[in-house]
């Protein structure tokens, strides 16, 4: 049974530090009110452990150098040796879990380079999951990393960011 376009819904928001600690917590939708900032807590933990270690299980794949950009001239693997399996190839990073769904709600996960997570939780049927996250990363750019006050790391309290989550977010579905 397909659901209604008005079912398309942003659910929860959590950014997690690249040390695994949840650093914002925001719930766009009511049906997902069950979940106390205790059980937040352990979800992003367990999210980072989880992440790290499929990050470790799969292999970076070797690409021909040419399909890379030619402005990312490091080679990044967690395998020494793979980045000599042959001349004029580079092994690209292993990323991790991405995308996690199921009949009830969808997780994507958008790392930064930096290794600050950004988990949404959506409908299944919810479109452009990977431009929405883009954007809320804008956002986290534009309005916390750039707020004089903030300290890396540290728990997100920036009403800018908050009002700009809401507007954007509740738009999208």
């Amino acid at each position: 049974m397909l659901r209604k376009e008005q079912d398309r819904v942003v659910f929860t928001l959590l950014i997690i530090n690249k040390a695994g600690g949840l650093i914002y917590n925001r719930a766009f939708d009511s049906s997902l009110a069950g979940l106390s900032s205790n059980d937040s807590l352990i979800l992003a933990g367990t999210f980072h452990g989880v992440h790290a270690i499929a990050r470790n299980l799969c292999p970076p794949s070797a690409l021909p150098s040419s399909t890379l950009s030619s402005a990312s001239s490091t080679s990044f693997t967690s395998n020494p040796s793979a980045s000599a399996s042959a001349p004029g190839t580079r092994a690209t990073p292993a990323t991790g879990i991405q995308v996690l769904e199921t009949a009830r709600f969808r997780l994507t996960c958008f790392q930064t380079v930096t290794g600050t997570k950004f988990l949404l939780f959506t409908s299944p049927e919810q479109p452009n999951v990977d431009a929405i996250l883009r954007r809320v990363y804008e956002l986290y750019a534009d309005f916390v990393m750039k707020n004089p006050f903030y300290t890396t790391e540290m728990p997100v309290r920036c009403e800018k960011f908050d009002r700009g989550l809401v507007g954007f977010l509740v738009g999208a579905r």
